[in-house]
């Protein structure tokens, strides 16, 4: 706790505390200041006259307000040089909050101006002079074999304006990841449709170096159809995809994120660390950016629960056991309800 925000009341406990023969340690056990700042109030205290045999008496309302100023003079801003960095960047933060850019991606961009300050002073501004966000928990569930399972799921990430026409389109990203590195990656796209979507796969296998066992999907309409608990109705052309590339589908049940809370957590950690903050000039750029932030932002960081890097999980377990990617482009059929003429021409 800084000097100056320590209350008068408190300031007279602790001075209280330590005229009874408390040491600093037993104090600070009792009260909120931490024991530096304990020690600095004692300190002030006995340099403007208190002494310990004096008795409580001494602790009028003349003195105590005298080292309530004394405070005040010795460390008249609470703060440090980070703080003031960080205030002289408070126009762009404000934006930045407004567009719900992650404290941990402010610090990035930050640092590409040149102000290197600390992710958790940066927290405290950001509190004091917007508002704190509340953290989310998430549901701890038992990993699978190594190469066994890969989660996907859409996430619409936001715009980009076409520098030739100035068209806004929609970005969406097809997120996959693995349940058991946590190593992820991402296909964008401005549709959602099959060709896309296999697009998304086909890449993501290359990335990967092969294929995974059993892919767990959300619910989306290009791969199933109906969403059912025990008997979904797939995609044709999807499942057919699935048998040509060498892998078993399992979409999540409807409204049960924990079926795929390994890509659900991706999803918040993609907007928050990739995309708040950005702009890109087209889709081709901002593909290579997520591709470098899958292998460098995402795969190198020390995952919350595991301790390991993904990455590094990925190449020494899971890389060496999944199936061989697909040699060439899949052909994607076109499907369409035949109309036939009356003289039975179709």
């Amino acid at each position: 706790m800084a000097f100056r925000e320590v209350p008068v009341f408190e300031v007279r406990e602790v001075l209280r505390l330590w005229l009874d023969g408390r040491g600093l340690r037993s104090i600070a056990a009792v009260m909120p200041p931490d024991r530096k700042t304990i020690r600095r109030v004692v300190e002030v205290a006995v340099r403007l006259g208190l002494d310990r045999d004096g008795g409580a008496a001494q602790l009028d309302d003349e003195f105590v307000g005298s080292v309530m100023s004394e405070l005040a003079v010795g460390r008249p801003d609470r703060h440090g040089e980070s703080w003031a960095a960080i205030a002289g960047e408070h126009d762009r933060i404000a934006g930045w909050v407004d567009t719900k850019v992650p404290v941990v991606k402010m610090c990035e961009l930050l640092a590409r101006r040149s102000v290197v300050v600390p992710e958790r002073t940066l927290h405290r501004y950001v509190a004091e002079h917007f508002g704190g966000t509340p953290a989310e928990s998430t549901v701890p569930l038992a990993d699978c074999e190594p190469g066994a399972e890969l989660q996907v799921d859409w996430a619409k990430l936001g715009f980009i304006v076409e520098l030739d026409t100035g068209r806004r389109r929609s970005v969406w990203a097809l997120l996959f990841t693995s349940v058991f590195s946590r190593h992820c990656f991402v296909w964008l796209s401005h549709s959602q449709a099959l060709d896309a979507v296999i697009a998304g796969f086909d890449a993501a296998w290359a990335f990967f170096g092969g294929v995974f066992a059993v892919v767990i999907p959300d619910n989306m309409k290009t791969i199933v159809i109906d969403a059912d608990a025990t008997e979904p109705r797939l995609n044709q052309a999807f499942v057919e995809y699935a048998q040509w590339a060498g892998f078993f589908v399992d979409p999540a049940r409807v409204r049960a994120p924990q079926d795929k809370a390994r890509v659900e957590r991706n999803v918040r950690f993609l907007k928050d660390s990739f995309w708040a903050g950005e702009s890109f000039v087209d889709l081709g750029e901002a593909q290579a950016a997520v591709e470098d932030w899958c292998r460098v932002r995402a795969g190198m960081r020390t995952h919350g629960t595991t301790g390991l890097r993904p990455i590094e999980v990925f190449v020494e377990h899971e890389a060496p056991v999944l199936a061989p990617a697909p040699a060439g482009r899949y052909d994607l059929p076109i499907y369409r309800d035949a109309k036939v003429a009356r003289d039975h021409h179709v």
